[in-house]
């Protein structure tokens, strides 16, 4: 079962990707992907397409989200599989913490206004597919082809991170409440790429603890920001905490991404993958 080649986490044009549910699907069944899941960043809308498109193409499908939370004043994803994708308290939950995203996109604007680029609001928004989703990815494209800066991380380092003139701190829903609406719908909570934050030893500890304590099941092991050390490093703590292991790209774009659909390692084999536990979700 480790050996199965699922993707299990990437974005489509519904949230912050660039390709439709549709290309994505193809993209990966090219790509040799046998278990699929689109995980748009809080936003459900594109699951049914998702799922007819990976049935079209030949894979099995685990319905997914990626939901933003807080913890310890930091943004932390939790992905969400094997839900109910017309579940109404899910649905209502992430239509709340989608809200600010609009007051926040402005905000943001204003500040890169401050710093000399004028008119960012509009700019991001011809690279936003569903503008409730309006996010700094949409901002960074905008100011790529803008010619303000040379790349992604071009645009983080100067821009959209702490302590820069575009970055703009948002409150998300809480790490139970996520956990709670994904539990609930019948899903799975998974912590994605737990490497990509910035937390203490003690901290990312305490995260693990909370999780589990309010039933998160999963932890992203090999996915698409993280090292070969990281691989390592984190199927010890699925074991320390008895979590199911997961495996995505985070794909969002074919010039963007550093992993393409599928093109991961495959899962350490001491560990029990996402799928096993979820083998009555599959689609």
């Amino acid at each position: 079962m480790a050996l199965l080649n699922a993707d299990l986490h990437c974005h489509s044009v519904v949230s912050d990707g660039t390709l439709t549910p549709e290309a994505l699907a193809a993209r990966a069944a090219a790509n040799g992907v046998e278990l699929w899941s689109l995980t748009d960043h809080d936003e459900i809308g594109g699951q049914h397409r998702a799922a007819a498109a990976a049935k079209a193409n030949g894979m099995r499908y685990l319905t997914g989200t990626e939901i933003s939370v807080t913890f310890a004043g930091e943004t932390v994803h939790i992905v969400g599989l094997g839900f109910d994708p017309d579940d109404r308290d899910m649905l209502q939950g992430l239509v709340a913490t989608r809200g600010g995203r609009a007051t926040r996109a402005r905000e943001i604007a204003a500040g890169l206004a401050q710093a000399g680029v004028p008119d960012a609001y509009e700019g991001a928004l011809r690279y936003v597919g569903n503008p409730d989703l309006i996010s700094r990815t949409h901002f960074a494209r905008f100011l790529i082809d803008a010619g303000v800066c040379s790349d992604m991380g071009d645009v983080f380092h100067r821009f959209l991170t702490p302590g820069r003139p575009g970055y703009v701190e948002h409150k998300w829903a809480s790490l139970g409440e996520a956990i709670a609406w994904i539990t609930r719908a019948g899903g799975m909570a998974v912590i994605a790429h737990p490497a990509r934050y910035r937390f203490t030893a003690n901290e990312e500890y305490a995260l693990f603890l909370e999780f589990t304590t309010h039933g998160g099941r999963g932890v992203e092991v090999v996915t698409g920001s993280h090292t070969t050390a990281e691989y390592a490093q984190y199927a010890d703590v699925a074991q320390e905490f008895g979590l199911a292991a997961s495996r995505g790209s985070d794909f969002h774009s074919p010039e963007e991404s550093r992993t393409d659909l599928g093109k991961l390692p495959y899962l350490p084999g001491q560990l029990t993958p996402v799928w096993e536990v979820l083998a009555d979700r599959i689609l």
